[in-house]
């Protein structure tokens, strides 16, 4: 296996280059779910629709761009102090409490709209949401939680790509899902099949290059004992001189 510094070497040898307008990132969120089987971890993926623009075809984990509401549900359980001093450290245009909780929220909602999980506890006060999205998962008596999360990585889309996300990545486990939809009940069509698959399995379907970089960093993770540990470093990649770089939060 490849070791942490190596990771960031994979993703410069392996740029494409690409050319269009300048766009800023936009937050992002995705979570990834790991169950314990007895031979060997799995994570649930899932495949994007062919016709989709961004990453066609490509495996990637639940996902995808903050919402204003995930700023305005409220989650019973919060982050660790440690994960929510990371979160605000090098956050870009209006850092807040409340926005780095977004984040973390809209890594639930995504996983609800796109694999019909939802993670979290059982509801003991009753919530409401303008944002359907929201009141959907609502409506189905679970209250969504920020405890179980760990923040384990972040990465910023290169320039000159059509669309660019600054995207923070969790990882859970699935011990925290409090019920799974059944396919045709699965909010929207964004990935096509739902896969729990073993880290071996993950690395050879068709990933996105950061989703492979994740992977790995999270492997190594996990073979270090720090699965839950939220003072681990958590690398933070971005692109500035013509390369990617890598921090550590």
């Amino acid at each position: 296996m490849v070791n942490e510094i190596e990771l960031v070497d994979l993703l410069n040898e392996s740029r494409p280059t690409m050319k269009s307008a300048y766009y800023r990132p936009k937050d992002a969120a995705t979570l990834i779910l790991l169950r314990f089987d007895k031979d060997s971890p799995r994570i649930l993926m899932g495949k994007r629709h062919e016709n989709h623009k961004f990453m066609p075809g490509k495996f990637v984990f639940p996902g995808g761009r903050v919402d204003f509401a995930d700023s305005r549900v409220a989650p019973t359980g919060d982050f660790s102090a440690a994960t929510m001093g990371k979160l605000l450290k090098n956050m870009k245009r209006g850092v807040s409490i409340n926005r780095a909780r977004a984040l973390g929220m809209a890594a639930i909602r995504e996983a609800y709209e796109e694999a019909g999980i939802l993670y979290g506890t059982p509801q003991t006060q009753k919530q409401s949401s303008r944002c359907a999205a929201w009141q959907d998962f609502l409506d189905h008596g679970v209250a969504p939680s920020l405890s179980g999360l760990t923040y384990i990585a972040r990465a910023i889309t290169p320039p000159g790509r059509p669309r660019r996300y600054d995207t923070r990545f969790f990882a859970a486990d699935a011990s925290g899902i409090s019920r799974t939809l059944n396919n045709e009940d699965v909010p929207t069509n964004e990935l096509l099949e739902r896969r729990w698959l073993t880290f071996e399995e993950a690395l050879e379907v068709d990933l996105p290059l950061i989703t492979q970089v994740v992977l790995k960093h999270l492997q190594i993770r996990l073979e270090n004992g720090h699965l839950n540990d939220p003072d681990y470093p958590t690398p933070f990649y971005f692109h500035a001189q013509g390369k990617f770089l890598r921090i550590e939060h």
